[in-house]
C-alpha cells in the first residue's frame, strides 16, 4: 500500500492500468456469453427464465458496483494523503458495509422471489425455473457483492493486475463448471438451471478468498479487529459516492428496458438484430470500460496527494485514446457489420437491423468514452452529482424521447439516431465540465 501512482510517467502508468483491465472486461463479458450459451442448450423455457432475472441481477450488480466505486473513491484519496492507518480503517469498514448490505439483499430477496417475477411476467411455467436460478444466487451474493469492493480497494492501491487476474480465474472456473452442473458429470447430477447458479456462486467464491488474500498479506489493507468506533464515519463516506454510483448504473438497464419494447413493435427479427449489435458493441467497448476503471485509482492518489497536473494530463491523455479508438471501431464495425452479424444469424432482417445500429452509433463511441472516463474522475474525486446528471441527462432525458419521437417518425433508424446523438451531446458537456473543474483546482 504505497502512493504508487503519484510518480513517474503518466501515460506510462495509464496504460499499466489499463492493459490488465482490458483482459479482465473481456473475461468477465466472455463469461456472460458462455453462460447464457450452456444455459440456452436447456431450452427455451429455462433460457426464457435466466432472462426474466437478467434486470433483477443487473440492479443488485449495480449496487455492487456502486459500493466499489464509493470504496474505490475514499481509499485511492486516503493512499494520496499518505495516511495509512486511514486507509487500513476504511477498507475494513468498507467490507463490513459490503457484508450489511449482502444481509439486507439476500433477506428481502429470498421472500419476494415469486411476487417480484410474476409482476415482471413470469407464468407458471417459467416461474418454478426462476425459483431454482434465484434462490442459489440470493445466497451467493456474498461472493458477489464482498470481492467487488474488495477488487476496488486493491485497484485503488494502483494494482489493477491482480484484479484482472482473479476476474479471469473466477471466469474460467464458471465456464468450466457450468456444464458440469448444468448436465452432470461422474457423480454430480445433472441439476440444470440450478446448476449454472452453482457454478456462478463458486466461481465468485474464489475471488472472495483471493481479493481477501491480497488485501491482508500483500497490500496490508485489512485490520481484523473491526474499529467500530469510526465504522459509521466510514460508511457515511463511501456511500456519498456509492448511492449515486449504484443509482446512476441502475439507469441504464431500466432505460434499456423501455428501448427494447420501442423496437419490438418492428417485429422479432428487428429485436434480434438489436441484441446481436448489444453483444458486437460490448467487446468494441472493453478498451473504454477499462480506461474508466483504471482512471479511478489514478486520479485518486493524485487529488489526494494535490498533485492536480498530473490529473489534467491523465484526462488530456485518456481523451485523446477515446477519439482514437472511436474513429477506429466506428470505422472497422462500419465495414465489417454485416459480417459480423452474419455470425449469429444468417437471416436477412436480422443482419440489416445489426447492421445500420454497427454503422450509426459507433460514431458516438468516441464521446461514450469521455462520458465514461468523466463520470470515474467525478467519482473518485468523491463527486457524484456530476456522474448522476450526465447518466440521467444521457438515458432519460435524451435518449429515451429522442428514441420514442425518432421511432415515430423515422422507424428505427430514429431510435438508433437517438442512442448517437445523446453520447454526442452529453460527451461534449462531459469534457467541458471536468476540464473546468481541474482549471479550478
Amino acid at each position: 500500500m504505497q502512493q504508487k501512482l503519484t510518480t513517474g510517467r503518466v501515460g506510462i502508468q495509464l496504460t499499466k492500468l489499463t492493459l490488465p483491465m482490458v483482459w479482465g472486461v473481456f473475461a468477465i463479458v466472455a463469461f456472460n456469453l458462455a453462460d447464457t450459451y450452456f444455459v440456452s442448450q436447456l431450452g427455451t423455457n429455462q433460457l426464457a427464465a435466466m432472462s426474466f432475472t437478467f434486470p433483477v441481477v443487473m440492479v443488485l450488480g449495480s449496487i455492487a458496483l456502486g459500493l466499489g466505486v464509493g470504496a474505490s473513491s475514499v481509499i485511492a484519496r486516503a493512499i494520496g494523503e499518505g495516511d495509512r492507518h486511514h486507509v487500513k480503517v476504511l477498507t475494513t469498514n468498507s467490507l463490513t458495509l459490503a457484508l450489511a448490505v449482502v444481509g439486507i439483499f439476500v433477506a428481502i430477496g429470498l421472500v419476494t422471489i415469486d411476487p417480484l417475477f410474476t409482476a415482471l411476467g413470469a407464468n407458471e411455467t417459467i416461474l418454478p425455473l426462476v425459483r431454482q436460478y434465484m434462490t442459489v444466487w440470493y445466497w451467493g451474493m456474498i461472493f458477489l457483492v464482498i470481492p467487488m469492493v474488495g477488487n476496488s480497494a486493491i485497484r485503488a492501491a494502483g494494482n489493477t493486475l491482480i484484479p484482472s487476474l482473479i476476474m479471469t480465474v473466477a471466469s474460467v472456473v464458471n465456464i468450466a463448471l457450468d456444464p458440469i452442473f448444468i448436465f452432470g458429470f461422474g457423480v454430480v447430477p445433472a441439476l440444470g438451471l440450478q446448476g449454472a447458479a452453482l457454478a456462478t456462486v463458486i466461481s465468485r467464491a474464489t475471488t472472495l478468498a483471493a481479493s481477501l488474500w491480497v488485501l491482508h498479506y500483500s497490500e496490508k489493507m485489512i485490520l481484523w479487529r473491526i474499529p467500530i468506533a469510526q465504522t459509521w464515519g466510514c460508511w457515511k463516506k463511501v456511500l456519498h459516492v456509492g448511492l449515486p454510483a449504484a443509482g446512476t448504473n441502475a439507469v441504464n438497464p431500466i432505460s434499456i428496458g423501455f428501448i427494447t419494447s420501442l423496437i419490438a413493435a418492428y417485429g422479432a427479427e428487428t429485436v434480434a438484430g438489436f441484441g446481436i449489435a448489444s453483444r458486437i458493441e460490448s467487446f468494441a467497448i472493453i478498451a473504454l470500460m477499462a480506461l474508466s476503471a483504471s482512471i479511478s485509482p489514478f486520479v485518486g492518489q493524485n487529488w489526494g496527494a494535490q498533485k492536480y497536473a498530473r490529473v489534467k494530463e491523465a484526462l488530456r491523455l485518456s481523451f485523446i485514446f477515446c477519439l482514437l479508438w472511436g474513429i477506429f471501431i466506428a470505422i472497422f464495425l462500419g465495414l465489417a457489420a454485416p459480417q459480423l452479424a452474419a455470425i449469429f444469424d444468417r437471416t436477412p432482417e436480422v443482419i440489416a437491423t445489426a447492421s445500420l445500429y454497427l454503422r450509426l452509433v459507433p460514431i458516438s463511441y468516441a464521446a461514450y468514452g469521455v462520458i465514461l472516463v468523466s463520470s470515474s474522475t467525478f467519482n473518485a474525486l468523491g463527486k457524484p452529482f456530476p456522474a448522476v446528471v450526465m447518466t440521467v441527462a444521457r438515458m432519460i432525458v435524451i435518449y429515451v424521447p429522442l428514441a420514442y419521437v425518432g421511432s415515430s417518425l423515422f422507424g428505427v433508424i430514429g431510435i438508433f439516431g437517438a442512442a448517437c446523438l445523446a453520447n454526442l451531446a452529453v460527451g461534449i458537456g462531459a469534457y467541458i465540465w471536468n476540464q473546468q473543474t481541474c482549471d479550478r483546482a
